[in-house]
């Protein structure tokens, strides 16, 4: 298996806080990267009924089993774990003596916030970056086929065809997790409404048309959309807040963390149906903003990131802060550079740096194309470059 950009973090984190948590997607790969990273830990799935038996009726003889501490996969299982684990960390702080992972971060979250506030390190692994997926020995080598496959490790690593596990992925995803989580009676529905989430990434999310095409209340839309992000299939991107101008759209924009499992639910067959698609541009929307948050989880970063859009129609892809400043970006899919693509960049430029004079704002467009560019103080960034994106 290739390394992970998470590797190194996880290994610090380690050595200040007595317990880290590995959250992130099913198959995100959390479990490979942490038996890399602490070879020498003892592991433990909480996935079999009979250890999750165990860790509920007897927790003290559970842990008693893993004295210098160990890795407990998929602990949400076990949610009473994790008092115990405050007390045995309380008399004994030293660090790193427990990696927790769990593909379920809202089961997770409360236990955290009820017993090991302070105690763990919370870190994100997702599907893979592009710089991540170029590490396999073979990779798709161009960019529909890089929208096609996704980021999920055992496409790559198995050479499995993308629509074969992300259909058995889906389905487990549905018949499992879902299950696990909401008590939902029709799963066709639930399917439905994924689709619609799908045909709605890279667009501000209208929640009303998504209950109304689904037939579905506006409260259980609402319960299922929190259930995607909080298994970390989509995430919502906010509207930038700042009162740049008067009159700003405040509605945020939805994306999934992979671009192949958009693919998937928008019923592509193959890399070629990415490149004729109606929807093109929003995959490769989605792609770009989705790998601008997964660079910055796998730093150990949490993103600040949002989109930009005037009621008058002036606007911006993503709006990202970082420590070099303000990043202005816009996503094109086009290969061949148009000028007509920096017109939302250099709208939006002028008003937000009268605003913040002392913030550094620097403007990019990541395109279809391979050919970078100096556009009238615009990085234009050819799309397998998107890497250099990564905060400075």
């Amino acid at each position: 298996m290739i390394s992970r950009d998470l590797a190194p973090v996880l290994a610090r984190w380690a050595q200040s806080y007595p317990i880290v948590t590995l959250t992130g997607p099913r198959q995100s790969g959390k479990t490979t990267l942490c038996r890399q990273v602490f070879p020498d830990k003892p592991y433990m799935s909480l996935e079999p009924l009979e250890t999750q038996s165990y860790a509920r009726q007897d927790p003290r003889g559970f842990l008693g089993q893993f004295p210098e501490g160990a890795i407990l996969d998929e602990v949400q299982r076990a949610p009473d774990l994790l008092g115990y684990l405050q007390v045995r960390v309380d008399q004994d702080s030293a660090p790193g003596q427990f990696i927790l992972t769990g593909s379920q971060h809202f089961g997770l979250s409360a236990g955290i916030s009820q017993s090991l506030a302070g105690r763990t390190a919370i870190l994100h692994l997702l599907p893979l970056t592009l710089g991540e997926l170029h590490r396999f020995p073979v990779f798709p080598q161009d960019l529909f086929g890089t929208l096609y496959a996704g980021g999920y490790p055992r496409i790559h690593d198995q050479h499995i065809p993308p629509e074969r596990w992300l259909a058995d992925y889906l389905a487990t995803y549905v018949q499992r997790d879902v299950r696990t989580l909401l008590n939902i009676g029709d799963l066709g529905a639930f399917a439905t409404f994924l689709r619609l989430c799908a045909g709605s990434a890279g667009q501000e999310l209208n929640l009303n048309r998504l209950c109304g095409d689904a037939g579905i209340s506006q409260p259980t839309a609402k319960a299922w959309l929190s259930v995607l992000e909080t298994s970390f299939i989509v995430f919502r991107l906010p509207a930038w807040h700042a009162n740049v101008r008067k009159r700003l759209v405040k509605t945020p924009k939805l994306y999934f963390f992979d671009s192949g499992l958009h693919c998937h639910l928008l019923g592509l067959q193959n890399a070629d149906q990415v490149r004729s698609h109606p929807l093109r541009g929003a995959i490769f929307e989605n792609w770009v903003a989705a790998e601008l948050m997964k660079q910055r989880y796998h730093l150990g970063i949490a993103p600040e990131a949002y989109h930009f859009r005037e009621v008058a129609g002036v606007e911006v892809d993503l709006v990202v802060r970082d420590g070099a400043g303000i990043l202005l970006l816009e996503a094109k899919s086009g290969q061949t550079m148009d000028e007509k693509f920096l017109d939302g960049l250099k709208a939006v430029f002028n008003p937000l740096g009268k605003a913040y004079p002392q913030t550094p704002i620097r403007s990019t467009l990541v395109y279809g194309g391979d050919q970078p560019q100096l556009r009238q103080g615009v990085r234009v960034l050819p799309w397998a470059d998107i890497e250099t994106l990564r905060p400075l």
